[in-house]
């Protein structure tokens, strides 16, 4: 049976980025105008006015100091308030596509393998730009790929089942190298008209090769295990079916919606036991692990994990943190911090990436270097 292998990762950044306090100057224009404008309501009482925000609140809150996105004169506009990214004719390339094929590009690069081996394609996001044809099988063709693609949604967790999903294609025979995207576009769907959420997400992609070739400089897939327990705490109603509840259409859980305090009780002691029960059943030691690339949701939950993991307080480089420049970008947030912070590891060390989020969800991939 053949040893599935993490060989390559890349990374695509969005051209634009936006601070905490560019974000924050457009949301209180537009409370400052939602306030003057409800001004007699709000003085009756039928509408409750809205509250500025801060730059200092949204860093102590979450972590996050700034994120990349693929639009920003939209997001910044107080009129608009959302990325503007015009629609592309069907004979060209989608946009999360592009972002899927540019990381993918980079991940190949550094793999240099032969890509006739890559025989599946796994397009593993939160939320894809429509139904079909999927947007795994047009990165595949952009690529020059053959074989067969498919997407997979499992909010925050895509890229860990997606792991996993490939390393099993490996382990069975299926092909001999996986090729996995995460195009995210964030940005997308976050109302930034919502005090309590306007500042979680950015814009990114990530690719992943996993083959069954254990070359030096691969990670040894040691373990994958996937858990769901179904939360409406996280949740985003936009589909196809609004059009035919058309009254629906503009209410606010067509966005983002989340219970913050709620997620945070429930989520982190789930992800927390069941990072300690995998590596317990595989027998591995959590405090031997060299270093956790969580899902960059919420520093406060992620120092936490980390904490109740390995037993200790992490230090900076053990529990790797990129939400201060990336956000959260969802099913590539583990990703990022896998791909930014590996390049230390001797043969032999040991890792964590681990993914948590919407469904609920979780997926952990125990990784060592070959």
């Amino acid at each position: 049976m053949p040893q599935p292998v993490i060989a390559a990762t890349g990374l695509y950044v969005p051209p634009h980025s936006i601070s905490n306090q560019e974000l924050v100057d457009a949301f209180n224009a537009f409370v400052a105008s939602f306030n003057i404008e409800n001004a007699a309501a709000i003085a009756d009482g039928t509408v409750a006015p809205l509250q500025p925000s801060s730059a200092e609140f949204i860093e102590k809150a979450s972590g996050i100091k700034s994120r990349h996105v693929m639009d920003k004169t939209g997001i910044l506009d107080p009129a608009v308030m959302r990325p503007i990214l015009p629609e592309r004719p069907n004979d060209e390339i989608s946009v999360l596509a592009e972002m899927a094929v540019a990381a993918a590009n980079d991940a190949l690069g550094r793999w240099g393998g032969d890509k006739s081996d890559i025989g599946a394609v796994i397009c593993a996001a939160s939320n894809m730009q429509r139904p079909y044809p999927a947007m795994a099988v047009e990165v595949q063709d952009a690529l020059g790929l053959s074989g067969f693609a498919f997407d997979m949604n499992v909010a925050c967790s895509s890229a860990t089942f997606g792991l996993k999903t490939a390393a099993d294609f490996i382990a069975s025979g299926s092909t001999k190298a996986v090729l996995m995207v995460n195009p995210e576009i964030c940005s997308g769907h976050l109302n930034f008209r919502d005090r309590d959420s306007h500042f979680i997400f950015g814009d990114v992609a990530t690719a992943v090769v996993v083959s069954g070739s254990e070359t030096a400089g691969a990670w040894r897939i040691l373990g994958t295990r996937l858990k769901t327990q179904f939360s409406n705490n996280i949740r985003n109603n936009f589909g196809f079916l609004n059009r035919a509840a058309p009254e629906g259409i503009g209410k606010p859980d067509k966005l983002f919606v989340q219970e913050g305090r709620k997620v945070f009780k429930e989520v982190v002691p789930m992800v927390s036991d069941m990072i300690l029960s995998h590596a317990r059943d595989i027998g591995l030691d959590p405090r031997s692990l060299k270093r956790l690339w969580l899902h960059q949701a919420n520093i406060n939950m992620n120092e936490m994990i980390g904490r109740k993991v390995l037993g200790r307080e992490p230090r900076a480089d053990e529990n790797v943190i990129i939400l201060d420049t990336f956000a959260n970008t969802s099913s590539a947030g583990s990703i990022i911090a896998f791909h930014t912070a590996n390049n230390d590891f001797a043969a032999g060390e040991r890792g964590l990436i681990c993914s948590f989020g919407a469904g609920y969800s979780a997926g952990t991939v125990f990784v060592e270097k070959i």
